[in-house]
């Protein structure tokens, strides 16, 4: 029964790259705290555009810390894909769920999703079999979150609801992971739809500048490209809609193409194998 945590309630492992004190991360927790077990564990600082980094470097360690009243919140100086193994090692060998978020900032496209610490987390959750939801906001700063008193308590139904299905129903065959992204605003009437991911979102540019000293330095920015129609960026951006995104971590070439790609790389093979013949 959820609401009731016991031995057998669903173990729920909440995080975000956005760091431990970012109102999306409470947001995520006040959303699925009584659906089972929830443990929250994030960076401790913001880790955004980290993807599926990990952390073999330095030594990483565990905080606890008391948030939003009295609930215990755990924080490393790791990555969010870190965050997984060291829940797993540290809370419970079994997770049912991971959530991400909610991110300071929508992560649609294939461009961004790429790099993105939030879809990171629910990504290195579901290689290792245990199904994840990553949800971002279309909002320029965090204090628009908790501004917003209607989007704040409609976003929090809609990930109860969207992270109670998943319990129930787990991850659709076919897809890894669920990336969800809302608008600025979500109020009575904003329509929920199933879109796939653009390909990219924004136009890279590089701004080339010099610091007090003279020393050259680079800035990376980019513009927004007219979104196609139907894809997430359009569905959050155009039409101020939720987009639910499925997504696969095979990036292997779909077998339909499979043969007709490597025919076309068969004369490379022969050319590296007689390089590699050839006598010194």
């Amino acid at each position: 029964m959820y609401g009731v945590v016991s031995p057998d309630s669903p173990k729920i492992l909440v995080t975000n790259d956005d760091g431990v004190h970012s109102p999306g991360l409470r947001l995520l927790y006040e959303a699925v705290k009584d659906l089972g077990k929830a443990y929250v564990l994030a960076p401790e600082t913001p880790k955004s555009a980290s993807g599926l980094g990990i952390t073999l470097h330095k030594p990483l360690r565990i905080t606890k810390v008391k948030l939003w009243g009295d609930v215990d919140v755990y924080m490393t100086n790791g990555t969010p894909s870190d965050v997984i193994y060291l829940a797993i090692e540290e809370f419970s060998p079994r997770f049912d769920i991971v959530v991400s978020g909610v991110n300071i900032g929508d992560n649609t496209s294939i461009q961004v999703i790429l790099s993105s610490g939030t879809v990171g987390a629910a990504a290195q959750a579901a290689l290792l079999g245990i199904p994840g939801i990553a949800f971002s906001a279309n909002v320029d700063e965090a204090s628009q979150l908790e501004e917003d008193k209607e989007t704040w308590n409609n976003m929090k139904k809609i990930v109860r609801r969207i992270v109670l299905w998943v319990l129930e129903n787990g991850i659709p065959q076919g897809a890894d992971l669920l990336s969800v992204n809302f608008p600025r605003r979500v109020a009575p009437g904003t329509r929920v739809k199933i879109a796939p991911a653009a390909r990219v979102k924004f136009l890279q540019k590089v701004s080339v500048l010099y610091d007090p000293r003279g020393r050259k330095y680079y800035w990376l920015y980019g513009t927004l490209v007219d979104p196609e129609p139907g894809s997430d960026v359009y569905v959050v951006h155009v039409e101020n809609a939720i987009a639910i995104t499925p997504l696969s971590l095979d990036m292997n070439i779909p077998r339909g193409t499979w043969e007709s790609i490597t025919e076309k790389l068969k004369p490379i093979v022969s050319m590296l194998e007689a390089e590699l013949s050839k006598s010194e």
